[in-house]
C-alpha cells in the first residue's frame, strides 16, 4: 500500500517533465526541418545560377546552327570553305570564309608573337626575381591594361602606332594587320603573365629549394624546374591568350582596315570575321536575307575555332597536369 501511495504521489511530476521533453523533440525537428528547407533552397539557386552558362551556350550553339542551315541550304558548305573571294554583299556573292580566317589567323598570330614570350617573361619575373613590394605594385598595374576598352587601343593603334611603323617601313599603308595586332597583343599581356605567374607560384617551393641544393641557380630553377612543373597552367594562360585574340573586335575593325582580301601578309590590310559582324551588324541588311545570314555561318566558324582552341587547352591540362 505506501509503494503504491509513494508511485501515486511522483506521477504528477512526471508528467511536465515528459512534456518538455516531446516540446524539445518538435522543436528540435522543426528546427531541422527548417534547416533542411534552407539548404534545398539554397542548392537550388545555386544549381540554376551554375546552369545559367549551360543554357547560354545551348542557346548560342543553338541560334548558330539554327541560322547558319538556313545559310548553308543556299550556299554550299564547300563553296563556303574554299572560295577564295569574299563580297556577299555584291550583286556578284561569293562567300569563301577563308578570305576572313586569313586576316582572323594573321592579325593573331601578330599578337600572339607579343604576348606570349613577353608574358611568359613578366610571369617568370614576378614568380621568381622580384620582390614582394615589387610583384604588389607590378603586377595590379599590369592586369589594368586589360581594362583599358578596345576601342582605345584601336585608335592608338590607328593614330600613334601606325604612323610611327611607317616611319621605319615608309610603304606600309595606312591601315594594315600589324599595328592591330601589334597594340592587340599589348593588350593580352595581363592574361597570359597574370595566369602564368598564378600556376608558378603554385609549384611548390620544395623543388626549388632541391634545385638549389643541387647547384643550379636561380635562372635555370625557373627554366628547367618551375615552368615544366607549371607547363599545364602556363599552357592554359596560352591558350585563353589564343581565344582573346581570335575573338577580338574593335581593334582590328578601327586599325586594319576591314577589307577582305586574302593575305597572310601582315603589312596589308584585310578583315577579320569579328570584324565583318561588325560591319554587317550595323549595315542596314533585311532580316532573313543571304547577306545577313552571313553573319551566323562567320560566327558559327568562330564559334567553332575557338572550340578547337579550348578543347586543345583542355587536352594539355590533362596531359601535363601535376597534382603536389
Amino acid at each position: 500500500m505506501a509503494i503504491s501511495m509513494s508511485t501515486d504521489a511522483n506521477a504528477p511530476s512526471d508528467a511536465p517533465a515528459s512534456r518538455d521533453a516531446a516540446a524539445r523533440l518538435r522543436r528540435d525537428m522543426k528546427r531541422k526541418r527548417s534547416r533542411h528547407l534552407k539548404e534545398r533552397a539554397i542548392e537550388i539557386l545555386l544549381f540554376l545560377a551554375a546552369s545559367v552558362s549551360v543554357l547560354t551556350t545551348a542557346g548560342i550553339v543553338y541560334v548558330l546552327v539554327s541560322e547558319s542551315f538556313v545559310f548553308f541550304s543556299h550556299v554550299p558548305i564547300w563553296d563556303f570553305l574554299t572560295d577564295t573571294q569574299w563580297t556577299p554583299l555584291f550583286d556578284d556573292a561569293h562567300f569563301g570564309i577563308m578570305v576572313l580566317l586569313s586576316g582572323t589567323l594573321t592579325s593573331s598570330f601578330v599578337a600572339l608573337s607579343v604576348a606570349i614570350p613577353l608574358g611568359t617573361i613578366i610571369a617568370i619575373y614576378l614568380s621568381e626575381f622580384s620582390s614582394h613590394r615589387t610583384r604588389e605594385i607590378v603586377k595590379p598595374a599590369l592586369e589594368l591594361l586589360g581594362g583599358v576598352p578596345t576601342i582605345i587601343y584601336g585608335y592608338f593603334a590607328l593614330l600613334f602606332l601606325t604612323p610611327l611603323l611607317q616611319k621605319v617601313f615608309p610603304g606600309l599603308p595606312g591601315f594594315s594587320l600589324l599595328s592591330a595586332g601589334l597594340v592587340m597583343g599589348v593588350m593580352i599581356i595581363p592574361y597570359v603573365s597574370s595566369i602564368s605567374e598564378d600556376a608558378m607560384r603554385a609549384v611548390p617551393m620544395s623543388l626549388r629549394e632541391g634545385a638549389y641544393a643541387m647547384g643550379s641557380t636561380r635562372l635555370q630553377t625557373a627554366l628547367r624546374v618551375v615552368v615544366p612543373a607549371a607547363f599545364s597552367g602556363i599552357a592554359a594562360a596560352y591558350i585563353l591568350g589564343i581565344s582573346r585574340a581570335v575573338g577580338e573586335t574593335m581593334i582590328l575593325a578601327v586599325a586594319a582596315g576591314m577589307q577582305p582580301n586574302l593575305t597572310f601578309n601582315p603589312a596589308e590590310p584585310a578583315a577579320t570575321i569579328t570584324a565583318f559582324i561588325v560591319q554587317v551588324a550595323l549595315g542596314d541588311l533585311p532580316h532573313g536575307s543571304i547577306g545577313y545570314q552571313t553573319i551566323f555561318a562567320a560566327g558559327l566558324t568562330l564559334f567553332t575555332l575557338t572550340l578547337l582552341f579550348n578543347i586543345l587547352g583542355f587536352w594539355l591540362r590533362r596531359r601535363f597536369r601535376e597534382v603536389y
